[in-house]
């Protein structure tokens, strides 16, 4: 009975089986090499631009200025209002065709170049490596106990890591509410919304590059769980040749591997080294790869101390690997059907885009009639009809509007005619329309109202509305 009892506790314990696994630290080996630098090159662009624009001024203002509480956003000379929303659309629409297009040409570019997860952990890590030292250095450093020097250590690097993610909080608040009126507030006149999304978006960047990093584009990322369905055996990736590369084993330079039944690789591991996500690239195609190049840089100084030709790991296709294409036929299969219909696509949608921007009028009218009263006689005996205008005006000179209206025999506008609004201001104004009685139909006649900008007929507005007769 009690061999059964320890049986039974034995297959339970068996069955206990975990499904997580326990995190382990990747330490990345520092690497130099044509990939990396135009990482940093990508690196020191997104942040130049990033940092730099709120303090790019325009015209008297922020060139860049997503002013949510005067509800306009500005972009250097173009003005766009809650009704261009639209250009929003189109914006999201382009950046996702662009996103397809890039990944079926060469896989996880914008992972391993622009990425801000990718951006933000390469300046956090190198932070890290110039303070902790080289990875031998940080590995020993966290395995040792704690004293003076690796509190020191740890404390000036965390400073400097928190200090960065304010930083980048606040650039990022200065989008939204001008940044000469956040200096002006510093340091306790910040509203509510403004200290959450400093301290939101820091905290995020400071735990997220500085603490999950690769877990971050293994299982939070969602592009990285649908790449594989973008992917086919014509897209560029990087990849290990394994038919020149195994069996793998150590050798010397000038050795004839071959004959000793060895392929190029020497398993030196630097490739696992330096990989920021922690996998081996010798495994195959994964989903963790973010195509960052790193184990190019580092693989091929090691094939040319040895004596073999680089790009044992290269940018190359499956179908390359496998039919032994040349350069050539590379580019060439890389021009396919689904190539040409997402660059169509999208030059199309672009085009368009940039069209409706250049011809778009710096005019918007909303006319709404007023619905207290709708339809009385005046002392002359005529009709009238009271509508309210909104008239915004997009650009940043004042201007000054001539309105008309038409659509019935005898119709007018009693009173100004004219419209004068500010610089990327919205002015409303009231205007009452008087027709003869008989000059239409009982119920809703159509009329139109007509917007034009004093000295240029270009910028004009055409809006309809509805005149009722009793």
């Amino acid at each position: 009975m009690e061999s059964k009892e320890k049986d039974a506790a034995g297959a339970v314990a068996e069955s206990k089986i975990s499904f997580y696994e326990k995190h382990q630290k990747v330490y990345i080996r520092d690497v130099k090499g044509w990939w990396n630098n135009w990482r940093w090159a990508f690196v020191l662009f997104t942040q130049v631009i990033f940092l730099a624009l709120p303090w790019v001024n325009w015209n008297g203002r922020q060139a860049v200025l997503l002013h949510l509480v005067e509800r306009k956003f500005y972009f250097f000379d173009l003005i766009l209002w809650p009704q261009d929303v639209f250009y929003l659309a189109l914006l999201l629409i382009i950046s996702a065709y662009a996103l397809f297009l890039f990944t079926a040409i060469a896989g996880r570019l914008f992972c391993g170049y622009a990425c801000p997860q990718t951006v933000y952990s390469e300046i956090l890590m190198w932070i890290e490596n110039r303070i902790e030292g080289d990875r031998l250095a940080r590995m020993k450093l966290d395995k040792g106990p704690m004293n003076a020097r690796k509190f020191r250590l740890k404390a000036s690097k965390h400073l400097i890591w928190v200090l960065f993610s304010l930083w980048t909080g606040f650039t990022f608040v200065a989008y939204f509410t001008p940044i000469q009126e956040l200096l002006a507030e510093l340091p306790f006149g910040f509203s509510g919304w403004e200290w959450f999304w400093m301290l939101f978006y820091a905290g995020f960047l400071y735990m997220q590059a500085g603490f999950l990093r690769e877990q971050v584009c293994k299982y939070m990322c969602p592009y990285a769980r649908f790449q594989g369905v973008m992917f086919d055996p014509d897209t560029l990736v990087i990849t290990y040749d394994a038919e020149r590369g195994e069996p793998r084993g150590a050798h010397r330079k000038g050795a004839d591997a071959k004959a000793s039944g060895l392929g190029d690789c020497v398993d030196c591991g630097l490739c696992v080294a330096v990989c920021p996500t922690g996998i081996d690239i010798r495994k195959g195609i994964q989903y963790e790869c973010i195509g960052c190049g790193a184990c190019i840089d580092v693989c091929d100084p090691v094939m040319t101390k040895i004596g073999q030709p680089k790009g044992l790991i290269r940018y190359t296709t499956e179908n390359a690997l496998d039919k032994h294409l040349s350069r050539t036929e590379v580019v060439r299969h890389i021009l396919r059907p689904r190539i040409v219909v997402y660059s169509v696509i999208l030059l199309a949608i672009t085009v368009a885009s940039i069209w409706s921007l250049a011809t778009r009028v710096p005019l918007k009218v909303d006319v709404i009639r007023d619905r207290s009263t709708l339809a009385r006689e005046a002392d002359d005996g005529r009709i009238e009809n009271i509508y309210n205008l909104k008239v915004m005006n997009t650009t940043e000179t004042p201007k000054r509007y001539n309105v008309s209206v038409d659509g019935l025999d005898g119709i007018e506008l009693t009173g100004d005619h004219t419209v004068e609004v500010g610089s990327a201001e919205n002015r409303e104004v009231t205007v009452v329309v008087r027709v003869p009685p008989e000059s239409g139909r009982r119920g809703a006649n159509t009329i139109h109202f007509d917007i034009k900008a004093d000295g240029d007929d270009k910028v004009a507005v055409r809006e309809k509305a509805s005149f009722l007769l009793p």
